[in-house]
């Protein structure tokens, strides 16, 4: 079990890819909401 616990750098690197992880998704999903809006506004049957 105790082989299981990250060492401080490690757990560093994990936070920092998580933030870094975390960004990509909340602009992924902003560029989606993006394109739902443009295709609401062009096609008001949407």
């Amino acid at each position: 079990m105790e082989s299981d616990k990250l060492s401080l750098d490690e757990a560093v690197k994990a936070a920092e890819d998580a933030q870094k992880y975390f960004r990509i998704c909340v602009q992924r999903l902003d560029e989606a909401r993006k394109k739902i809006e443009v295709r609401a506004e062009t096609d008001p049957t949407a």
